[in-house]
């Protein structure tokens, strides 16, 4: 391999976009760093395939008493045989941390002495593929930097944002009905710094090219360190001008951009994904030209999906289906149905009229939910997002018998499964747990009601309970997984093509490989027996991967209620 071509000219053109001008010094820092590279490593020739599953889960999920958390995590995955089944592993923020449960970062180049260490990472990074956070719209007030800003340290003068309160900020986006700017005292006086999510996360300042270049830094340093995908958080936020929304600006695309391009000439094959909890046309534009993120989650999944199910009406998940389009070369999906957030409600906006909206969230408040909520620029507070289990989203854990609650739930996850790009699990999906009210009473937080950390011992007797609820659905997962993960024509980049069924409660969409298997997925979210009518022009008979049956396609299909079937095509 040669060493890598000279870039000046297109890193000028980035940091132009970001900065108005080219700083010098940033300009060389970011040159040298990719003349570093001794050699050029390879660049894959495929990103992702078929088998990429990733489990969204923290570093201290389980605990046991004879080593570190993040080595009882990567033993339970090895114990249950998870290594084929789950190839990446989502880490949530592993760093020494203030509040959030992670995402208010002290040392973002140091594991939790809590959780494990870097040897721990490296062994899990063993057996599965890594993925790491960058909490980059913010770092914790107890981190280094910003206490040497509090001391008036002139190396950190710029390091934060800063404004005056007497400015008008009613335009700037609010993700909370919390105060936008926090004073804290330093030797100079009283500054007012940028507090998007509260007032122990303090907005880092990337007007000031120092701070990119830092971030950068820890962006290539997660990549060193195994990370095959990068998660972006709250990236959307990440520039701050005032009299503007400061959500989604210029800037923040294009430092995007900038990212992708030192990860492409450094670490290739490393994978950007933003996490932007915005309405899909907005969540989307994190693709740029193809040349920003990789990957983008769907964000207008979760709460669509789970409308469906408690409507029993599909007709606005399968309208918002039918808008996806095939993305750029080597970009695709992010596919959840649930994570360590709550369930976004401003993804539905556009989608969803305001009394179903409505509907839904007295529904998942009835089920145990809590709701957070945001501040409008009108000072009104809306909800924000349903802080819920998904799978006591799905149905009253009172009305339903255990079996009928996991099929429901399950129902949901082989949808998910099936969809164009790479599916993510929640750790609490897998293992299908309920509300932790016990934490939010403990707490205050309404987020704990979904981040619930266990005992190696209590998860094992847990799993292994027969008939449990939470039996089932992991061993339904199990099986979902099993067969999702050998079929080309569940590769990321395969064909979709939602189809024309009754949206009153049907669902369904044919996905086709590029070698030409064919899998049409057929789903019931009703509590009655259906039939569907599908044509099939070049076969008659397909199996049923989920059952097995083998099912005559010159009649309607039937389907339980709650069934999805995954329909091999037979050739003729």
């Amino acid at each position: 391999m040669s060493k890598p071509e000279k870039t000046d000219g297109e890193l000028k053109g980035l940091l132009r976009s970001i900065y108005g001008t080219v700083p010098d010094q940033l300009l060389n820092d970011l040159q040298r760093r990719i003349d570093a590279a001794q050699e050029t490593p390879q660049r894959p020739s495929s990103l992702w395939s078929q088998s990429d599953v990733v489990l969204i889960c923290y570093a201290d999920q389980i605990r046991d008493r004879d080593c570190s958390p993040l080595t009882s995590l990567r033993q339970f995955l090895v114990d249950y045989q998870l290594q084929g089944l789950l190839k990446c592993i989502h880490l949530l923020p592993f760093c020494p941390y203030s509040s959030d449960d992670g995402f208010s970062v002290i040392d973002y180049l140091a594991v939790d002495p809590n959780a494990g260490d870097w040897g721990d990472i490296e062994a899990l990074g063993r057996s599965f593929d890594l993925m790491f956070d960058l909490v980059l719209n913010h770092c914790s007030r107890h981190n280094e930097w910003f206490q040497r800003f509090l001391q008036d340290d002139a190396e950190f003068a710029d390091y934060f944002v800063t404004a005056d309160p007497s400015c008008d900020l009613s335009q700037v986006t609010r993700p909370r009905s919390l105060p936008l700017l926090t004073p804290f005292a330093t030797p100079s006086g009283v500054k007012h710094v940028w507090t998007t999510f509260s007032d122990d996360q303090v907005d880092l300042n990337y007007a000031n090219p120092m701070v990119l270049l830092r971030m950068l830094d820890v962006l290539i340093e997660y990549a060193r360190r195994g990370a095959r995908i990068v998660r972006l958080d709250a990236i959307a936020f990440l520039w701050k001008q005032i009299g503007t929304s400061c959500i989604h600006l210029p800037q923040t695309h294009a430092i995007v951009q900038l990212m992708r391009f030192m990860l492409d000439r450094i670490a290739p094959g490393t994978l950007l994904l933003t996490e932007t909890n915005v309405p899909h046309a907005e969540n989307v534009a994190y693709f740029g030209d193809g040349n920003e993120a990789h990957m983008v989650y769907q964000f207008s999944l979760p709460p669509l999906l789970l409308e469906a199910v408690c409507s029993g009406d599909t007709s606005l998940l399968v309208q918002w289906l039918k808008t996806i389009r095939p993305t750029y070369p080597q970009t695709t999906y992010f596919n959840f149905t649930a994570s360590h957030d709550g369930i976004g409600v401003r993804p539905l906006e556009g989608l969803v009229p305001q009394e179903r909206i409505d509907r839904l969230v007295l529904t998942m408040q009835r089920r145990g939910g809590r709701v957070g909520m945001r501040r409008r620029a009108d000072g009104v507070d809306v909800p924000y997002e349903l802080n819920i289990s998904y799978v006591d989203a799905v149905a009253d854990v009172d009305e339903l018998s255990p079996q009928e609650h996991a099929e429901r739930f399950l129902a949901t996850q082989a949808i998910m499964l099936s969809l164009q790009g790479i599916p993510a699990v929640y750790f609490h999906s897998l293992v299908g747990s309920s509300n932790d009210l016990d934490a939010v009473a403990a707490t205050g937080i309404n987020r704990r009601i979904n981040r619930h950390k266990y005992q190696r011992d209590v998860l094992d007797r847990t799993l292994q309970a027969e008939s449990s609820r939470q039996r089932l659905i992991f061993d339904g997962y199990i099986k979902l997984l099993q067969v999702r993960t050998s079929q080309p024509a569940f590769h990321p980049d395969a064909a979709q093509e939602i189809l024309d069924l009754p949206t009153d409660g049907l669902l369904g969409m044919r996905r086709t490989a590029r070698s030409g298997e064919c899998i049409v997925v057929v789903a019931n979210l009703t509590t009655r027996v259906r039939n569907a009518s599908i044509e099939f022009s070049n076969s008659n008979s397909a199996t049923d991967l989920l059952s097995s049956e083998m099912i005559d396609l010159t009649e309607p299909i039937p389907l339980s209620p709650f069934q999805v079937r995954w329909l091999l095509v037979n050739a003729n």
